[in-house]
This record gives C-alpha cells, sequence and structure tokens, in this order.
C-alpha cells in the first residue's frame, strides 16, 4: 500500500466551486482504480467517484453532473472537480487507490480534507 495525501478542502458557499487532489506519497508504478469517499458527520464513509487505469469514471446519483473525477497516470495523482456544491456535500473527503497487488478492493487511503459547505 501506498500512502496518499489529498489537497485543496477548505470552506465554500452554497453553489461554489472546490477541486480536490490526490497524490502519493512516495513512488508508486501505477495505480488501476482509483476514486474518492467521504464522510459526514455521525454518517457512514460513502462512495462518491471511481475512475479507471484507462480513465472510464462512474458517479454516485448524488454528486452526478455536479463532480467530474479525472486522473493524471504519469504522476499518479487523481482529482476532484467540484461544482454547484450543496451543504450536504460537506464531509471530510477521502482518495483511495488500487495498487497492482491490491487483492479485493483499495488498498491505499489518504487522511482526508475537510470540505464545508456553507448554506
Amino acid at each position: 500500500q501506498v500512502q496518499l495525501v489529498e489537497s485543496g478542502g477548505g470552506l465554500v458557499q452554497a453553489g461554489g466551486s472546490l477541486r480536490l487532489s490526490c497524490a502519493p506519497s512516495g513512488s508508486i508504478s501505477r495505480f488501476n482504480s482509483m476514486g474518492w469517499f467521504r464522510e459526514a458527520p455521525g454518517e457512514q464513509r460513502e462512495w462518491v467517484a471511481v475512475i479507471s487505469y484507462a480513465g472510464t469514471t462512474n458517479y454516485a446519483h448524488f454528486v452526478q453532473g455536479r463532480f467530474t473525477i479525472s486522473r493524471d497516470n504519469l504522476k499518479n495523482t487523481v482529482s476532484l472537480q467540484m461544482n454547484s456544491l450543496k451543504p450536504e456535500d460537506t464531509a471530510v473527503y477521502y482518495c483511495a487507490a488500487e495498487t497492482i497487488y491490491a487483492v479485493g478492493g483499495y488498498d491505499s487511503w489518504g487522511q482526508g480534507t475537510q470540505v464545508t459547505v456553507s448554506s
């Protein structure tokens, strides 16, 4: 597994935008699937978006049309562009990645970055 580092969180008004980024703290040859999750206070962590190595994307219904996931395979980074933010998007956002050694899901996680959307 590899430690991931997120950046780009913060406080924004409803309707605003933020861009989250995630990069490995060490060297890695490649990640397979990469994704974003979020965890709101008192709630379970939930999946937000995923992108394959080839660039195929999929989104949770509650962010469809507002969030865009992208990746840079040369840098092994993943980003999440969040537009039209809503107060219910407030959460700690985590990036996750699957190394070539992973079995049964993501084996690398970040520490999380706080996103707060005010009404």
